[in-house]
């Protein structure tokens, strides 16, 4: 379990997914944050200015007119630059509300991730317990054949004592070909667990020591563990911060309904832009208010979605608590039905066990066939199984209802591992300014 905590690309695209999340919160601050910009310009400018001047003689009694025309040309380098500075003051509590809604998102996330770390601490106690339960019953399975076989020969010993005939030399052979072909499926379904395993927690199965049920972490009633869960469950707590954050988001879209008030200054330079040899310098600082007045009804309807989408939050809850409770109940059935189902296949191993030795007993006095032998050896060996079963589900079933009551982690579990904490990178991020380096966070 704690290699696959470690180790689970499923896990790690959960935390990379939440310290997206955490970087809601700083871009949702920014929004009064103050605004720099600064633009430059450069270019060339020729010109080129045709002065006309006509003159006209008085002593002449036609007026005789001189026209003179004079040309200057030129060149410049127009520049400017100019910095600007924007400090909003109001922005209609938008800021605040948002930064609020990204806060709520945050937490959430870090119960969806705690839900899959759920989901993998699980899957690792499932993948586990497969093994076991199907190496065992593979042995169990090889087993009975080699048991089959040792029949098929005492049997062939018999039948040439002339105490029994060929029909029972086939049954036998029967079954041992059956039970051949079970090994096959039990190999096979090893595999498949072996596979699941390796997915689950990155290694390959060697030595497993026998799994443990953790009813010691476990109330001793369902209604307490009802309880717990509608308190603790993931699904229940993310469910409810998604409802938060739809209210929210209702206050951040009526922001745009008031009105905006930001301090700018400009500090500027200019160059050559009206003349050769001209420059202008100076500086401002205003007061920018902006008040909508209407914007096409789109705010509005913005609004309702809004109030919509917080109505559906609301409800999802509802669900979510339906959801955990039905999980719960489930879960405790099945470890219920677990427990029993060993009590039940133990004293079916004992009952069959004397019952195959009576068999076998009877079939030397001639009382029994060879086929009551080889069904009293069959029944043992369902009764195993079953008991093999049996204690997977015991032990598997223990885990879900842990999980099912929002508990399964390794904190609970007081395994020695090292913890992940999102609030890290949380601390990390939520303040930054400048930046795009992403931290460690502890990963």
């Amino acid at each position: 379990m704690l290699r696959a905590y470690n180790n689970s690309p499923v896990l790690n695209s959960g935390r990379a997914g939440v310290r997206a999340l955490d970087e809601k919160v700083p871009q949702a601050r920014s929004g009064l944050r103050p605004r720099a910009n600064a633009s430059l310009y450069l270019g060339k400018q020729e010109n080129r200015a045709i002065a006309r001047q006509i003159d006209e003689e008085i002593a002449n009694p036609a007026l005789t007119r001189v026209q003179t025309k004079s040309i200057q040309t030129g060149g410049s380098m127009p520049r400017s630059a100019t910095l600007t500075v924007e400090q909003p003051v109001f922005d209609g509590f938008k800021t605040q509300n948002a930064t609020r809604m990204a806060e709520t998102n945050v937490f959430a996330g870090r119960e969806r991730l705690r839900l899959t770390e759920q989901r993998v601490l699980f899957n690792a106690a499932s993948a586990y317990m497969n093994v076991l339960r199907d190496t065992a019953a593979l042995k169990l399975q090889e087993n009975n054949v080699a048991v089959l076989a040792e029949q098929l020969r005492q049997t062939r010993e018999r039948y040439n004592y002339g105490q029994i005939t060929l029909t029972d030399i086939a049954q036998a052979e029967a079954r041992l070909a059956a039970g051949q072909s079970l090994v096959g499926q039990a190999r096979a379904a090893l595999e498949a667990s072996v596979g699941f395993y390796r997915q689950t927690i990155g290694v390959e199965p060697k030595k497993l020591a026998p799994g443990a049920a953790v009813d010691r972490l476990i109330p001793k009633t369902r209604e307490e563990v009802e309880r717990i869960a509608l308190g603790e469950h993931p699904v229940i707590l993310a469910a409810l911060h998604d409802a938060d954050s739809a209210d929210l988001d209702i206050k951040v879209i009526e922001g745009d309904f008031m009105p905006k008030f930001s301090i700018v200054g400009n500090v500027f330079t200019q160059t050559d832009t009206s003349g050769v040899y001209n420059r202008n310098i100076g500086a401002s600082i205003g007061g920018r208010l902006n008040v909508p007045i209407y914007e096409g009804g789109i705010t509005y309807s913005q609004v309702r979605e809004a109030k919509e989408t917080a109505g559906q939050r609301r409800l999802d809850v509802d669900v979510a608590r339906a959801d955990v409770i039905a999980l719960v109940r489930a879960n405790w059935g099945a470890l219920q039905a677990a427990k029993t189902q060993i009590a039940a296949a133990q004293a079916q191993i004992a009952a069959a066990e004397r019952a195959l030795y009576g068999v076998r007993e009877e079939a030397k006095a001639g009382l029994r066939t060879t086929l009551d032998i080889l069904n009293a050896q069959q029944e043992l060996l369902n009764a195993r199984i079953s008991l093999v079963f049996a204690q997977r589900e015991r032990v598997v079933a223990s885990y879900a209802v842990l999980a099912a009551m929002g508990r399964l982690s390794t904190e609970t579990l007081s395994l020695d591992a090292w913890q992940y904490d999102p609030a890290v990178h949380f601390e990390q991020v939520k303040d930054s300014w400048v930046g795009t380096a992403t931290p460690d966070a502890g990963r």
